[in-house]
């Protein structure tokens, strides 16, 4: 188990929590005071009222919760967003309505989950040919498996 930092930064800022046991993801609370309505193919930055401290070599994915994209078609824009180790300001999730009608984001509500994942770095080797594969170049759609 990681130990992760958390530094609320207002009284509204609630602590993520996972809801069962096995769940992978820690659900993201809004820190708002009142209620903001997202229109029909609109964007906003909804924050949480909490930063993080998140030990190197590991990343906070954001990711959307499945319940608002079902019901009601509210997804987040950059999914999945990244919180880098180095990151200290608030999280802020940004939430978009790919719905036909406004959604209101109410005070307290979960708007999103948070996984940490560790993350390998890499070092590039420049090379004048790749190793070769059953597939090679082949794009998007090109396995008929």
């Amino acid at each position: 188990m990681v130990q992760i930092e958390l530094k609320p930064l207002n009284e509204r800022a609630r602590i993520p929590r996972r809801m069962t046991t096995h769940a992978a993801g820690y659900d993201l609370y809004t820190s708002i005071e009142k209620e903001i309505v997202l229109q029909p193919g609109e964007a906003k930055l909804i924050p949480t009222g909490i930063s993080i401290g998140i030990p190197e070599s590991y990343e906070a994915q954001i990711r959307p919760r499945s319940g608002l994209a079902l019901k009601h078609s509210i997804g987040i824009l950059n999914a999945p967003g990244t919180i880098d180790a180095d990151y200290r300001g608030e999280i802020g999730v940004i939430l978009f309505n790919f719905g036909k009608e406004p959604y209101t984001i109410q005070p307290d509500s979960r708007i999103a989950q948070m996984i940490i994942s560790r993350c390998e770095t890499a070092d590039f080797l420049i090379v004048d040919d790749l190793s070769e594969t059953e597939r090679g170049a082949g794009g998007f759609g090109h396995t008929n498996i």
